[in-house]
């Protein structure tokens, strides 16, 4: 079989087995079954993230994520986590834009026993002064070690809030420090309250498992949970963008470093989804690997950059950006380098695209969607993320065919469309020295 059938077979297996069940208190619980290894991944997925936030409390997601491991009714702090890892398991959790997340990797024997306390801080956290104080404290070192103390992460914060003026994904999912240090135990007590509830949950169950004993034990657990009303999400669309905008941040760096960005649609928000697969393939020639044209141009060629890199990703909730950016070399000044940026993607849009050059980035962004799903925590990941945005985790069976179907004149046209100045951010980050107690 040829390489690019093989990809082609494996994708098609991938979402192909899935389970889909939906209790009457409104939880959707998907099964994937993966004999593989005698291992198995619990998640769930909440439908709440930072787009949900609004000034004042930014972050609080992220907050009640932390405070979710300090509780419960009939786990005592800390003591969840001691569990997972007399079983010999492996837990996380993860808060994104879109979504708020918890996982556990244990041996096949003990999924039911992770899913169970799962669900029994879905109903039954237990939030106290004693350890919301310490815990907020953690989250703000957190931000510091993460945003404060990165140059690059710090202009990329500042990127998003001059891209997005009231569109929820402008303020950082980590939150503004002024809102942190304002948190309070009531504040996190709402936000449970408001969003987590079986009617906004998605479990997610892949590996060494039977599905009809997963939904069995998933009716046992969660079903007796009762669903809430939840709160009404406004409209959060952007003021349309009628201009540049730029941002310049002079901190103490080692490195410039430059960012652009277009506001781009997402499957979600379009009516036709073959724009978004064409800005993935757009994202792929201009940089996906060594072979692309900013490897090829900027980096290798002309020797502007030291590193570039392209990106787009049409899995979110609200219409979100397509971006570029580099590090310079020594030699070369910011104008130079964002004027050959933006050459290499005029020339994307204006000069025929070689039909070898296409099929190559069309197998690369393909194959790097299956190698990055080849764990059972990968699957479990994209399957929960995909029901959650509200597409629906069939999407994942779509991948393939839509990449291969797009064409030159797809990727020039998506560019002509949506990559246009008018539209364009871009941040700079200017270094200042660093001094000897940075």
């Amino acid at each position: 079989m040829c390489g690019w059938l093989l990809l082609a077979a494996v994708h098609a297996t991938v979402a192909a087995d899935v389970v889909e069940h939906r209790l009457e208190n409104g939880l959707t619980v998907l099964v994937l079954p993966d004999a593989r290894a005698p291992v198995v991944t619990n998640q769930t997925w909440y439908r709440v993230g930072s787009m949900d936030e609004h000034s004042g409390i930014t972050g609080i997601s992220h907050m009640l994520e932390h405070m979710m491991f300090k509780g419960s009714e009939q786990y005592p702090p800390g003591e969840f986590s001691r569990i997972v890892a007399r079983l010999g398991g492996q837990e996380n959790a993860f808060t994104g834009r879109d979504y708020t997340g918890y996982f556990q990797v244990v041996g096949s024997e003990h999924w039911e026993t992770v899913m169970a306390m799962e669900a029994e801080r879905m109903h039954g956290l237990k939030l106290s002064e004693e350890e919301f104080l310490p815990e907020r404290r953690v989250v703000v070192e957190e931000r510091r070690l993460r945003t404060e103390d990165r140059p690059n992460s710090l202009l990329q914060e500042q990127f998003y809030a001059t891209a997005f003026f009231n569109h929820p994904y402008g303020h950082p999912i980590i939150g503004w420090m002024t809102d942190i240090d304002a948190y309070t135990v009531e504040d996190l007590q709402d936000w449970y309250d408001a969003w987590y509830a079986p009617n906004n949950a998605v479990v997610v169950v892949v590996g060494d498992v039977d599905p009809e004993a997963v939904i069995a034990a998933a009716e046992r657990h969660y079903g007796p949970i009762p669903a809430r009303e939840l709160p009404v999400r406004k409209p959060r669309a952007e003021t349309p963008q009628r201009g540049e905008r730029r941002t310049t941040m002079r901190i103490p760096a080692e490195l410039p470093y430059l960012i652009m960005g277009w506001k781009t649609p997402v499957l979600v928000t379009l009516d036709d989804p073959s724009d978004a697969y064409a800005l993935i393939v757009a994202a792929g020639m201009l940089d996906s690997g060594e072979a692309s044209r900013f490897a090829r141009e900027l980096v290798r060629g002309r020797e502007l950059a030291n590193s570039t890199s392209a990106r787009y990703s049409p899995f979110s909730r609200l219409d979100s950006l397509f971006t570029v950016a580099a590090v310079p070399t020594g030699d070369t000044d910011m104008e130079t380098l964002e004027q050959a940026l933006l050459e290499e993607i005029e020339r994307l849009r204006d000069e025929p695209i070689d039909a070898s050059e296409l099929q190559r980035v069309q197998a690369r962004v393909i194959a790097q969607e299956i190698f990055r799903r080849d764990s059972i925590q990968s699957q479990a990941f994209e399957l929960g993320m995909l029901q959650t945005i509200g597409l629906g985790w069939e999407v994942a069976d779509e991948y393939v065919d839509r990449i291969r179907e797009v064409t030159a004149e797809d990727v020039q046209r998506v560019v002509r469309e949506y990559l246009v100045p008018e539209g364009r951010t871009v941040g700079i980050l200017d270094p200042l020295p660093i001094g000897g107690g940075a």
